[in-house]
């Protein structure tokens, strides 16, 4: 079984393609912000330590649970908490990872596990994958796609395409490039292609 990190910019179309090797490919699809959720449920230990953190005011909902819109609007304003959560967070979710990791490894069911995370780079899954893709589509497509799907205002693309990791960055980390610019079925023959 091989363990792929899958990551690239926003926009890019990284579900698309998660999609796609879903249906065609024998294979289990794990994503990070899924995980990072799960863990964050009351009961776990990284719900404990979130909401332990020096918050400015409660981050639980009426039902006890970490109330995520609140905690993003306080984190992304204090790089401090930013710091505290995500110190708590990677770790567990990598921890989770490489357990799921192993346990379909021993069930021999699956030829490849798929994990897709926008920082992979940034928590160096690179030491811990078999290998990385980068999907990349261009500026133009991804703008179109996120005034399209999210939303996003000019400016907001603009400014969320600033802080992101480079293009030339992308590549140099990752062991494979899929275009995913084009149609589904373009972007199918490029996986079937690597896959083959």
């Amino acid at each position: 079984m091989k363990f792929i990190g899958i990551t690239g910019g926003i926009g890019a179309g990284k579900s698309t393609v998660l999609s796609l090797l879903k249906e065609n490919f024998n294979c289990k699809v794990l994503l990070a912000d899924e995980v990072a959720a799960q863990l964050m449920t009351s009961g776990h230990k990284c719900f404990d330590e979130v909401v332990a953190l020096n918050w400015p005011a409660s981050i639980l909902d009426a039902s006890g649970e970490i109330d995520r819109p609140i905690m993003a609007k306080y984190m992304f304003a204090d790089d401090e908490l930013l710091r505290g959560v995500n110190s708590i967070v990677h770790p567990a979710v990598e921890k989770e990872v490489l357990n799921q990791v192993e346990e379909e490894k021993e069930k021999h069911n699956i030829e490849y596990f798929f994990f897709e995370a926008a920082l992979l780079i940034e928590c160096g899954y690179g030491k811990l994958v078999d290998e990385m893709w980068y999907i990349y589509a261009s500026p133009e497509v991804r703008k179109i796609r996120l005034m399209e799907s999210r939303g996003y205002s000019k400016e907001r693309i603009e400014n969320t395409f600033k802080v992101q990791r480079s293009d030339e960055s992308f590549r140099e980390h990752c062991d494979k490039v899929i275009d995913n610019s084009g149609s589904k079925e373009e972007t199918l023959m490029q996986l079937k292609e690597i896959l083959s």
